[in-house]
């Protein structure tokens, strides 16, 4: 684990201190919670878009979607 510092406004660290004491933590162990949780969100993400990108169509219509009989 690393220790970092941070500067933040006298109203968030009051909300983050009264935060982290609702749910039984500090105020550390919260931000890199959070931290950790947008990482995890940023990276599923990421992936979705990697999918989506590899995707290849199933095949060609006249139009911009297949008719009910191609499909068929």
């Amino acid at each position: 684990m690393k220790n970092v510092t941070i500067t933040v406004d006298d109203g968030v660290i009051e909300w983050a201190r009264v935060e982290a004491a609702r749910r039984g933590s500090s105020v550390s162990r919260m931000v890199g919670e959070m931290l950790a949780e947008k990482m995890r969100q940023e990276d599923a993400y990421a992936q979705a878009m990697r999918n989506a990108l590899r995707f290849e169509s199933w095949g060609e219509s006249e139009g911009p979607y297949l008719r009910l009989s191609e499909m068929r």
